[in-house]
């Protein structure tokens, strides 16, 4: 780090010594991110008014994508209960794809539009969003002057900001430097794959971008970057604790005289305060504490468990933990027992035997085990083995699939079935009726255009006869496979409506219906569509809702949550983990096959462009490896899950 930027940086602020000696940037960590977005928007509006008692503007810089949208949501909240008025505002949005027609459904004038300016009293000629529709000789000029708008409007007022997982801030990619000026710049391989969902395919996501440079960025005179989920914990941890350099710009933001890094717990997880807080300073040594604690020593050593001595404890920051409990062997015999607890080869729970140490009750036996799955396939990639072992022990196993999962499949998925159809129907003119007007249809389709309803249907009929397919090939029996087709899902787009009242009546008539002993959620918060975490959140407020009521079937039900194909649970937060042996390994990835419209190449692969049983079987392999390491019994793979208390 040059001096000059070593100057720059905030000064020690003696109460929160210990953090500031990992953290570089103010950073305020809320529980959620509706309580975290909820801040930033009354941050706002705090000076929108102001402001407006001043008889002055409020100069805003905003963003667009996911992380913002629920600040857009309260502070159109605002504006209708409050009479929070937006006629003394003055914004400039951060970035714009290149090309990009403005009525484009991919464009960012649309995304305003839709979640904020339509629904505010905001004046049009107040609104400024790079045009990435102007010709590419005049882009230069154009960026010039979008500089000097805002310099004329009096500068940035609060600047907000999302992260991506490059660290880049707008799209300021790695390499941007600190007194970067608005101007076009080529996307990062990363940051197309992280678009891709959005453009239907990598190949249709543009290649350029007119941004606000990082320059501009540092002038405002209030910034508030925002990140939600796990996903974006690695990042965090950089651009927060990491040095500054030009690979990570959003690490610039160490230097800005007023800038707040605003969290929900997820994102903040790799923090050093959060991870290991026993090296930033005293802490109460909580029996989850200890096992996190003990975890982490063994990791970073490389020794198990059962080896770690009070020297080890002590040079890593834990010697209250060894004074308090006494020595090294007798942490390291309660947290060893901890974690063989939670290993378990009977996931509904083992016949007439002593329960009292097991993650699971013997009783009743068989169980009904009701599966969520959101997608049509989630089950068997995130929990197929668990799924197999269940129904070899002879519990009635049920799988609910929450959503038709019909906009991840390939449109000449549906031109190979109807081809199918229509050669078994040699004489069915409707059919071929169908098919040409399916084919008429898809020849002309634009990147990301809705599909029709019927094509909807289809799609979702062909990930059905998947799922039945998986459900055979298992043991669940296809009377136990309920397609609840959750109507937030079906908007024929990546972007899904709300959950409503409609969603959990579903879910209630089917939880009403089974009364499941066990239930097993997917609680894969960092599903980069969205789509686990409504499903989730169905799930908890329709159980919520029977609680209330008094159901006497919930009282005895179990609710355990899995992670999907996107990471897995931190092993001190698993409470029961099931074994897969090669035989049954096998058989899981043979059930993952059987999704053939997701084989080879999935629609939205994320941010992994391995198949979905690549990474189940390395994510399940790599959680056997590190009980292995800790000193537990060697498998060839285990499942994790993690029990909520409701």
């Amino acid at each position: 780090m040059s001096h000059a930027i070593a100057e720059l940086l905030p000064t020690t602020n003696p109460e929160n010594e210990g953090i500031r000696k990992f953290e570089k940037v103010h950073t305020l960590i809320h529980e959620n991110s509706e309580a975290a977005s909820k801040y930033v928007a009354e941050e706002i509006a705090k000076l929108i008014r102001q402001r407006q008692s001043e008889g002055r503007n409020a100069v805003l810089g905003l963003a667009t994508g996911s992380t913002p949208t629920k600040v857009y949501d309260f502070l159109v909240e605002m504006h209708q209960t409050e009479g929070l008025s937006f006629k003394n505002v003055v914004t400039f949005n951060l970035d714009e794809y290149y090309p990009m027609l403005p009525d484009s459904i991919h464009s960012y004038v649309r995304f305003m539009k839709e979640h904020l300016f339509d629904l505010i009293d905001i004046p049009e000629e107040n609104i400024n969003i790079p045009d990435g529709s102007i010709p590419e000789s005049e882009v230069k000029a154009y960026c010039q002057a979008y500089e000097q708008k805002i310099e004329s409007a009096g500068g940035l007022d609060i600047q907000i900001l999302g992260i991506g997982r490059t660290g880049h801030i707008g799209f300021n990619e790695p390499g941007s430097s600190l007194h970067s000026k608005t101007r076009m710049i080529r996307l990062d391989r990363v940051t197309k794959l992280d678009a891709a969902s959005d453009f239907f395919g990598q190949e249709n996501v543009p290649d350029r971008a007119l941004t606000m440079g990082v320059g501009t960025i540092m002038n405002a005179k209030k910034v508030f970057l925002m990140a939600w989920g796990e996903g974006k914990s690695p990042i965090i941890k950089d651009a927060v604790e990491g040095q500054i350099r030009e690979s990570v710009p959003a690490t610039f933001l160490q230097i800005h005289s007023n800038c707040d890094f605003v969290l929900d717990d997820a994102s903040s997880q790799f923090l050093t305060r959060v991870q290991t807080p026993w090296l930033v300073g005293d802490c109460e040594w909580t029996d989850t504490l200890i096992k996190k604690s003990t975890i982490w020593l063994s990791e970073r050593l490389g020794k198990a468990i059962l080896k770690l001595t009070n020297e080890d404890y002590n040079e890593y920051g834990m010697g209250t933990l060894v004074a308090e409990i006494g020595s090294a062997e007798q942490i390291n015999l309660k947290v060893f027992n901890e974690l063989q607890a939670t290993i378990t080869g009977w996931p509904g729970g083992k016949p007439q035997a002593d329960d009292g140490r097991r993650p699971e009750r013997s009783f009743p036996y068989p169980k009904r085990s009701l599966i969520f799955s959101p997608h049509p396939d989630d089950d068997v990639i995130s929990m197929g083995g668990t799924l197999l072992r269940l129904v070899d022990q002879g519990h009635e196993v049920h799988v609910a699939y929450q959503t038709s999962g019909n906009i991840a499949v390939f449109d000449d998925e549906v031109i190979r079935f109807l081809d199918f159809a229509s050669d078994a129907n040699e004489d069915n003119d409707e059919l071929k009726q169908k098919l040409q007007d399916v084919r008429k249809f898809l020849s002309k389709k634009t990147p990301g255009q809705i599909d029709s309803p019927e094509i909807q249907k289809y799609k979702g009929l062909i990930r059905k006869g998947e799922a039945l397919s998986a459900c055979r090939y298992c043991g669940v029996s296809e009377k136990n496979a309920h397609f609840l087709n959750l109507p937030f899902y079906e908007t024929g787009a990546v972007k899904k409506k709300p959950h409503s009242e409609e969603d959990i009546q579903i879910t209630y008539d089917l939880l009403q219906k089974v009364k499941p002993h066990q239930i097993f959620v997917a609680g894969d918060l960092s599903d980069p569509h969205g789509t686990h975490r409504v499903c989730l959140q169905v799930v908890f407020k329709t159980l919520e809702r029977l609680v209330d009521e008094g159901a006497e079937w919930v009282k005895d039900c179990y609710v355990w949550m899995y992670r999907g194909a996107w990471q897995e649970w931190d092993i001190a937060d698993m409470e029961m983990t099931v074994p897969i042996g090669p035989r049954d390994m096998t058989r899981k990835i043979n059930a993952i096959f059987k999704h053939q419209s997701q084989k080879d190449a999935a629609m939205f692969p994320g941010n992994d462009e391995r198949e979905f049983w690549q990474r189940a079987e390395q994510r399940n392999k790599e959680t056997a490896q590190k009980y292995n390491a800790l000193g537990l019994a060697e498998y060839e793979a285990m499942e994790g899950f993690v029990r909520y208390h409701f």
